[in-house]
């Protein structure tokens, strides 16, 4: 499979897939068919969508390691965990923990579910500081440490996003129960990229987006919840269902469109027709390449990564996209002069440039990116 089996303009350079994902151009079919049958006849589509539904559920869940009963698709992890966040108790004087290599939107509804409840956000620093050189274990006991007796809930990332490492979410999840702390996993980027069992996790709370790894539409993401707080899960928007409770009351919005959530199981059959083992080695050998490539074309310094993984970072020049609006404008420029897509991120000091590797990059993708760099920042 190449470039030419997806939708994405052949003219660029796509080193961003974890930003956005991109399903295959047979999966767009799939659910442009899904499209068409809501047009032709709406009152039997919608009469029949919750049973369709629990068929995709039963589906995902298979793939992922999670019992059918317990999982719920939601639009991205953003509403996952914000879904999960307003279904814990929170009193003022209670501590939400989370890392300091937190997605921003999940920093952003931390803060705001503290702000409702009068309760505090606490972030752990993380070890590494300039270039991510940290283990799990030295990861894990940076996060343990920052527990206080006020700690009611942790929010961790199974894979870091702008620094692309890979948390020991098992170990975190075990140690923060025995404290009785109540976890909440952000798992954005683990379906498809890693073979996943959320059972034997067993987190109180695991979301993870489809449409990035696992050829799923946008916008498709589950929520899986453990049997204790399955009960005490609302939607953030009531709707005709409420009542049937977690999974049903989550998924039905009335009118919303549901043609990704039934495609998504399609995206996941691409993925095994390509063979899940092959494609993820493949992608992490060329990910792990591309750093090289990149590294060598600029000198740039690369951050420690987890060989598994399919996307890797290198940090930029002091001082370069250290901010959020600088991080914009260099990632906004190496596109507009060099047709080249990365990903930069704000990083304390200098930015970070976050690169992917999927089915349709090439070895040429990451030297496009090193001389797109080596120019700018010459």
């Amino acid at each position: 499979m190449n470039i030419e089996d997806f939708r994405l303009d052949p003219a660029a350079a796509h080193l961003n897939h974890g930003s956005f994902g991109a399903a295959p151009d047979a999966v767009h079919r799939r659910q442009e068919e899904l499209r068409r049958e809501v047009e032709h006849n709406p009152d039997v589509f919608f009469a029949t969508v919750l049973d369709r539904i629990a068929k995709a559920r039963d589906e995902v869940a298979a793939f992922l390691g999670a019992g059918p009963e317990g999982l719920a698709f939601v639009r991205n992890v953003t509403e996952g965990v914000a879904i999960a966040l307003n279904s814990v108790p929170l009193a003022p004087g209670d501590e939400i923990l989370i890392g300091d290599h937190v997605y921003p939107a999940v920093e952003i509804a931390a803060r705001h579910r503290a702000g409702r409840s009068g309760a505090e956000v606490v972030k752990a620093t993380l070890p590494g500081g300039a270039d991510g050189d940290w283990t799990a274990e030295e990861a894990a006991a940076a996060f343990l440490g920052a527990v206080t007796p006020r700690t009611k809930v942790a929010v961790f990332d199974h894979i870091t996003s702008n620094t692309a490492r890979l948390l020991p979410v098992g170990h975190l999840v075990e140690a923060l129960r025995a404290l009785g702390v109540v976890t909440i996993v952000d798992a954005a980027h683990a379906p498809g990229m890693l073979d996943v069992d959320v059972s034997a996790i067993g987190a109180d709370f695991w979301t993870g987006n489809l449409h990035k790894w696992a050829f799923a539409p946008r916008s498709s993401g589950v929520l899986v919840v453990d049997p204790a707080w399955r009960a005490r899960v609302e939607p953030l928007i009531p709707s005709f269902y409420l009542g049937d409770g977690f999974p049903r009351s989550v998924e039905f919005q009335g009118t919303r469109d549901y043609t990704a959530w039934l495609a998504a199981p399609h995206g996941i059959r691409v993925l095994e027709e390509l063979g899940v083992n092959a494609v993820r080695s493949r992608n992490a050998a060329l990910v792990a390449r591309g750093q090289e490539i990149v590294a060598a074309g600029t000198g740039l310094r690369p951050w420690r990564a987890d060989p598994e993984l399919s996307m890797r970072v290198l940090r930029l020049p002091e001082g370069v996209a250290a901010t959020q609006p600088r991080a914009e404008a260099l990632s906004a420029e190496i596109f507009r002069r060099f047709q080249v897509r990365a990903g930069v991120r704000p990083w304390p000091g200098a930015g970070l440039v976050r690169v992917s590797a999927q089915v349709y990059n090439t070895e040429h993708d990451y030297e496009r990116l090193a001389d797109a760099l080596r120019r700018i920042l010459a």
